[in-house]
This record gives structure tokens, C-alpha cells and sequence, in this order.
């Protein structure tokens, strides 16, 4: 299956970067290469860096980006750092980000992120390590619930991690479908009514945890925040709420001078600001935008200036 990836909200990640033609730029994850292949097309001297842990992903990128000043680095940008360093690049002048699970991968059912359809439960975005199938199968009820509930904001989580224990303890839990299944029967059937996707908060929630997406996510921001020269550009999209709020705080550290406890009547830690915000509010993406691709509805943009 072709790796097909829209590039959401692309005028205002470009105009957000505010690409200079021999600057050092990072698209942290590349996907289908959407971002990344504009970015590249306006540099002259600089050089794009296009960097993404999905074997798919590279193999997309690397052909779309053939001929522009950008180089493919496989690998996940919690480790920007590492990577970039065995490029010979210590300094950015932009990074972007567009976080989440890609369109391809969605739509590939056979990659397991989708409980649309059936297919073995998978949703590894390395396609290394254990899979989402490992972790319904081993984990404890309560952990599961734990993971449901913290990361998919699910209110039938103890429920739904009962189900699945009581359904494993008689075979494996294989499939999507298996396992949007053992979802849906664990709510209440007004709610199943109501809502027609009763399965999509725990699927976003197995996938975060499969894939360590917080963590990845923390541990990259500061790893790229710190590669930034003064004046570099960081620009994050984010999907759902848990992703966006520890974006936002990340942000709101940086561009925070004072650190006192806001109790003193003065200043006594001479904090300073390590940057600015370009964005006050999140961008979203244009109502024509959102009716032409509806994954761009829930996209919130935020861009920070390096001081």
C-alpha cells in the first residue's frame, strides 16, 4: 500500500517555520514526506533533515525527497539529539512535528491502528517490539484500566479491561475486530447507541502506550528545544488533549521568565525566558480544511520562537 499522508495545515506550519533558504531545518516525523518535501523545495544552501521510526515512512520519504536538499534519518525524535549528531549537525534553524498516528497507518488496516475492520492487533509505529496484542494479553486488569483511562480518557475502563481479561483467559486476543468487540460489549447499551465508535478512546490508548508516545514526546521536545539556535523555530501539531497539554506546558516553561512561587511579592530566582510564543492561541486548521480532510478538525498548531 502506497504511503499516503495530506499534509495538514501546511501554509502555517511553512509561515510558522519561517524557512530561511540556507538554514538547518528537522521534520521530526516525516511520514508520507508532505510537510517535509515543501520545506526541502525552498531551501538552497540549507538542508532539510526528514526523520521518522517507520520503516514505510522512510521508504516514502527517501523517494519523494530524491533530488532536494534533504536527508532521511531513520529513527524516533526522542533521540534527535544522537541522530542528528551522527549527521554532523549540532544546531537547527526550525523543527517541526506533526504528531499522532499518520493517515497511512490508519488507513493500511493490516498495520492494526484502525478497529474499522479486522486485522491482527498490531499498532507498532517501528514495527519493532511488543505489540498491542502482547500488551491486551499480559497486562494486568488493572493496568490495562490504567492505561485506558489515563491516556483514552475512557470511563468504562475498568469494565473494558474486565472483558478482556475474562475473553484472553479462554484465547488469545488476536485481531481488531476481536478486541473493538470485547470494547463495545463493556458499555452500557445507551451508550453503545449513542456513540458509533465506542471503540476509538481505548484504541488511541493502546497505541500511546504500545508506542511510549508521551514519554517519546517529553523527552524529544527538550532534546530538539536544545539542538534550536537563538531565533529557531519550533512548531508542534498536535491531535488529542494529552498531547497538546504537555506541549503546552513544555511551551509555557520556555517562554516563562520567573519561577517564584506566586506568593512572593517579588522576583528572587532572576529567571529568564528561553523563548517566545508566535502562537498565543493554538492555529486550527481553515473550515475549508476541515471539510476536505477530516482528520485536520482536532489539529491545534502552536509555534515557539528560540530567544
Amino acid at each position: 500500500m502506497e504511503f499516503s499522508h495530506i499534509p495538514i495545515m501546511l501554509d502555517a506550519c511553512l509561515a510558522g517555520l519561517a524557512i530561511k533558504p540556507d538554514g538547518i531545518y528537522l521534520d521530526g516525523t516525516a511520514g508520507g514526506a508532505g510537510h517535509s518535501q515543501e520545506i526541502a523545495k525552498r531551501l538552497v544552501n540549507g538542508r532539510l533533515y526528514a526523520m521518522d521510526q517507520d520503516p514505510d515512512a522512510i521508504a516514502a520519504a527517501s523517494a519523494r525527497l530524491q533530488g532536494l536538499p534533504a536527508t532521511v534519518v531513520p529513527g524516533n525524535f526522542r533521540n534527535a539529539k544522537q541522530l542528528l549528531a551522527q549527521q554532523g549537525v549540532t544546531r537547527l534553524d526550525g523543527a517541526l512535528l506533526d504528531l499522532g498516528v499518520s493517515s497511512h497507518q490508519l488507513d493500511d488496516r493490516a498495520r492494526g491502528f484502525s478497529y474499522l475492520g479486522d486485522a491482527p492487533l498490531d499498532m507498532r509505529m517501528s514495527q519493532s517490539g511488543p505489540t498491542a496484542a502482547d500488551f491486551v494479553n499480559t497486562a494486568t486488569r488493572s493496568e490495562i484500566a490504567r492505561v485506558l483511562r489515563e491516556y483514552g480518557e475512557e470511563p468504562y475502563a475498568w469494565q473494558v479491561a474486565g472483558k478482556i481479561e475474562a475473553a484472553r483467559a479462554k484465547a488469545p486476543i488476536e485481531t481488531t475486530g476481536r478486541l473493538a468487540e470485547l470494547i463495545a460489549s463493556a458499555m452500557p447499551p445507551a451508550v453503545r447507541r449513542k456513540d458509533k465508535n465506542p471503540a476509538r478512546r481505548s484504541f488511541q490508548a493502546i497505541r500511546i502506550a504500545v508506542n511510549g508516545e508521551l514519554d517519546a514526546l517529553s523527552e524529544g521536545l527538550d532534546a530538539i528545544f536544545e539542538l534550536l539556535s537563538p531565533g529557531g523555530r519550533f512548531c508542534i501539531l498536535t491531535f488529542h488533549s494529552l498531547e497538546d497539554r504537555v506541549v503546552k506546558q513544555k511551551f509555557r516553561q520556555w517562554c516563562t521568565a520567573c519561577t517564584c512561587p506566586p506568593e512572593l511579592p517579588v522576583c528572587v530566582c532572576g529567571g529568564v525566558a528561553k523563548a517566545k510564543a508566535i502562537t498565543r492561541k493554538p492555529q486550527q486548521a481553515s473550515e475549508e480544511e476541515q471539510q476536505q480532510n477530516r482528520r485536520s478538525r482536532s489539529a491545534k498548531l502552536r509555534i515557539i520562537e528560540k530567544l
